[in-house]
């Protein structure tokens, strides 16, 4: 089923029953195990080769922006580029439920910015939706459960067409998976990647739209989900004959851990770069 869609463990064979849960394992375990460990990082300086930690923020072009939404409010963001090279593709982040933490600095979406511009060529474009605050500042407008928030994906699709940013995938968490699923199937979007995706406001005529363009979907469950676990997940998407689920063992809805991180972030580099997948452990600037 790979060849279109499906289902696979972690290290991306077919996966059926046992096998998708020891699969699972295995990706988590081929981890280095300082890597595994989680310890934390500092700002990597330039020209030397530094561990890949929890912390660590490698080099890249970054830009602060502003994006205008067509009913008339400025969301705060970020662009991040490689440091030396075009990127290969672009990811729009949509963070998990903002009236419960979620923010454009949520730490994948954080750790996905501070990493794969480096590593993997990519693209990584963050901002508050509307009433959301983070570090960069607070978006205007008011948070709006999912509708209004429409002309927030719309403004950052904008904005990576007028930038000529290539291949925009949307990366969504939790709640940002709806926005995707809901708003983010529109011709220049190649497709989306849901991290526990809840399936709570986005539902099955959705589902279908995306069936129905053939646009590809990632799904990544975490096997402890609060929401919506590998089982249900399974049910729900298989309304999407080319969504690829990824079911992880003992992961949870808000990826703690640094082992998580790197499946997460492995997965994504894996279908939009896969010449920078696997991704390294140790990074030194190019020269």
């Amino acid at each position: 089923m790979l060849a279109g869609g499906g289902v696979r463990g972690g290290r991306g064979r077919p996966a059926t029953g046992e096998q998708r849960a020891g699969e699972s394992r295995v990706a988590a375990a081929a981890l280095p195990a300082r890597v595994a460990a989680g310890q934390t990082g500092a700002v990597v300086n330039q020209g030397g080769t530094v561990e890949i930690r929890a912390g660590t923020v490698l080099p890249a072009r970054r830009e602060d922006i502003v994006l205008r939404t067509a009913d008339g409010l400025d969301l705060v963001g970020e662009l991040a580029l490689p440091p030396r090279r075009a990127p290969v593709a672009t990811l729009i982040c949509l963070h998990p439920l903002p009236t419960a933490g979620g923010m454009m600095d949520s730490h994948v979406l954080r750790k996905a910015s501070f990493r794969l511009p480096a590593v993997a060529d990519l693209a990584v474009l963050r901002f508050n939706t509307r009433g959301t605050s983070s570090e960069r500042g607070t978006s205007g407008g008011e948070f709006g459960g999912g509708g209004p928030e429409r002309y927030d994906v719309a403004a950052a699709i904008e904005y990576c067409v007028a930038a000529g940013l290539p291949r925009i995938w949307l990366l969504g968490w939790s709640f940002g998976t709806e926005l995707a699923l809901m708003w983010g199937n529109v011709p220049q979007v190649q497709g989306a990647i849901l991290l526990s995706p809840a399936l709570r406001r986005a539902g099955d005529a959705d589902l279908d739209g995306w069936a129905a363009t053939g646009k590809q979907l990632l799904v990544l469950v975490p096997e402890l989900d609060d929401y919506l676990r590998p089982a249900q997940a399974r049910e729900r998407f298989a309304r999407v004959p080319q969504a690829t689920l990824v079911a992880v063992d003992r992961a949870k809805h808000l990826w703690v851990g640094e082992t998580y991180v790197r499946i997460v972030l492995n997965e994504i580099v894996r279908l939009l770069n896969p010449a920078a997948w696997p991704l390294p452990a140790d990074w030194k600037e190019a020269t």
